[in-house]
């Protein structure tokens, strides 16, 4: 008996290295995390949001201005809202004092691009300004629209590839998705997030495209 105790304490032992030595090795060898904009509803609850928004056809761009939604604006110190997105979003991310950042590594989700350079990304508006504009939010204070235009909080601001975002310029997810197929569920998630918040309507053809892309999450 006292040898099968020996064993044990043995086999204990080395399981209680092996654990120790593969935690240090993870930490040692972990990249730094990457974080990510604020994690949009589930595709059920987006489903449910999607039937609780208004059908309407899309409203005029009369008296629409970028203008009208004052972005980017100070969050902390020197540091504006892309300023702010583009350290979340990126790996291993350096800032000079003026909160510019001068290194790292991006991601972008929409094309599956990988940059070095903060030159090479735009902070995307997942619902476009000009969007919002047609569909609600020219009624809308400006204080309310500089909210939009900054906000942290929704899914609503996202680093990606500087041209894929003048490409989708205003369009909505019937008109275009990201190229990235395996994105777009998460794409629409975040679409529908946002406008439910905010209170946004959406047209026909835009709520038939994201019931689909929901209805294959």
């Amino acid at each position: 008996m006292p040898g099968v105790y020996a064993r044990n304490s043995r086999r204990i032992a080395v399981l209680a290295a092996t654990s120790a030595l593969a935690v240090t090795g993870l930490l040692a060898t972990a990249p730094a995390a990457q974080a990510s904009p604020p994690t949009p509803v589930s595709a059920a609850t987006a489903r449910t949001y999607l039937g609780q928004l208004t059908v309407a056809a899309e409203g005029s761009s009369t008296g629409y201005s970028r203008d009208k939604f004052p972005h980017w604006i100070t969050q902390s110190g020197t540091c504006n809202t892309r300023e702010v997105v583009l350290k979340r979003d990126g790996t291993n991310v350096v800032q000079d004092s003026s909160c510019a950042a001068v290194s790292g590594s991006w991601y972008s989700e929409y094309d599956g691009a990988t940059w070095t350079l903060a030159s090479d990304l735009d902070i995307d508006h997942v619902v476009p300004l000009s969007e919002a504009w047609k569909s609600g939010a020219n009624s809308w204070t400006t204080s309310k629209r500089q909210g939009f235009a900054n906000d942290l909080t929704r899914p609503q601001l996202i680093a990606v590839t500087d041209n894929v975002n003048q490409a989708k310029g205003d369009q909505d997810p019937a008109e275009w998705l990201p190229s990235r197929t395996s994105y777009r569920c998460m794409y629409v998630r975040m679409w529908v997030d946002v406008k439910h918040y905010y209170n946004l309507s959406v047209d026909s053809a835009e709520k038939s495209a994201l019931q689909s892309v929901l209805n294959g999450c």
